[in-house]
């Protein structure tokens, strides 16, 4: 791991050289993990990576966090107490650096740049998470490593929950309490989040599940997902409580397999990420159900669970071996149900291989 985040260091150095950023700033985040290996905690006490474009990094820490970092192999740990100004101590760092364009990424919070900014007056800020992004984009082997043990994961507790779960006559606070204990059971750092939607419900793609009781009948969208040691697992299935009745959803239900299937299909090095989101968009207008798909095709996923690339109009970027995304078509009909299935996929050089191996049958689930 270590030889990882060196070669990560090194590559924003690189990138932070080819646009004239004399340091860079990292507050807690993905990319603070990405680049140190350490996830930090985002709160009114200063944490920042700063990264110089050349010369030793500085990771500067509250002390009562210090025992996280000790092993920070790239440079020099700086601790500060509680009743000192870290602010100043950053601002010196920087003098000392003789930074004048200084990079920030998009979670260095504001109440700590306002106040850098009026005591390195006569520096540039600039914002820097696009650079950082596009060295995440591509994951390395150990990190696709870590994203398929996620999503096994998560691949675990839903089949598990298809054996002994239950829908009918339970709410859906109840039903993600259950699926919920199943992800913590099996390995997930944390439940990140657990969308169960049912009926009328399911036709908000990002319902928080409540206290409806789940009746015979009821299409309900279950979105679960969380990460492993870092690392993101997303995938959501559509089944039915108790008997399959109504026609139209077992259709639009078979509509939006058919366009999911036909996005991973055209899924492979060089394709635009806007291509693959319009033919998804093209099968679902064959069967009268555009307008009912609200949302983008799938968003990427790593440290993060949305990040770039985005499957979406308008964004031409070529997918790349090594990307992760998902591949998520919905249709949503207010006021009766909505249906989406989404699994994860990585961009191969020959084309695409689906992570996800939960089943895509449409199920009854009791």
């Amino acid at each position: 791991m270590q030889n990882e985040l060196a070669h990560r260091l090194a590559r924003l150095r690189t990138a932070l050289g080819s646009h004239q950023i004399d340091a860079a700033l990292v507050g807690p985040s993905a990319d603070f993990r990405y680049l140190t290996g350490h996830p930090a905690s985002e709160s009114e006490r200063l944490t920042v990576l700063v990264v110089p474009c050349e010369g030793e990094c500085t990771l500067l820490v509250p002390e009562l966090e210090s025992p996280k970092f000790t092993d920070f192999p790239f440079g020099r740990l700086d601790r500060w107490r509680d009743g000192d100004d870290p602010i100043d101590l950053l601002a010196r760092r920087l003098l000392d650096l003789d930074a004048r364009t200084i990079g920030v990424n998009d979670q260095f919070r504001a109440g700590f740049l306002l106040p850098l900014q009026e005591r390195l007056t006569g520096r540039r800020f600039a914002r820097i998470s696009p650079l950082i992004q596009e060295l995440r984009i591509v994951k390395s082997p150990a990190e696709l490593s870590l994203l398929r043990e996620a999503i096994a994961r998560v691949d675990a507790a839903w089949a598990r929950f298809c054996a002994e779960g239950r829908l009918v006559g339970r709410t859906e606070r109840q039903v993600a309490r259950q699926l919920s204990e199943f992800l913590l059971e099996e390995g997930l750092d944390e439940v990140a989040f657990c969308i169960v939607a049912s009926g009328p419900n399911a036709a908000s793609p990002h319902h928080e599940p409540g206290d409806r009781i789940i009746q015979d009948g009821d299409p309900v969208v279950i979105d679960i997902g969380g990460p492993y040691q870092g690392y993101y697992a997303d995938m959501t299935r559509t089944p039915v409580a108790g008997t399959i009745r109504d026609p139209d959803f077992a259709a639009a239900y078979e509509a939006v397999l058919e366009a999911q299937q036909a996005a991973f299909a055209a899924m492979r090095p060089g394709v635009p990420c806007e291509e693959v989101d319009r033919i998804a968009r093209d099968v679902l207008a064959t069967h009268g159900l555009a307008e009912a798909f609200t949302h983008r095709l799938g968003h990427g996923l790593g440290l993060s669970v949305h990040e770039p690339p985005y499957l979406v109009r308008g964004n031409r970027a070529p997918l790349c071996p090594g990307m992760v995304v998902t591949d998520e078509p919905g249709v949503y009909l207010p006021g009766r149900w909505g249906v989406r299935i989404e699994d994860v996929v990585v961009i191969t050089e020959e084309g695409a291989e689906r992570l996800t191996r939960s089943p895509h049958d449409l199920l009854a689930l009791p």
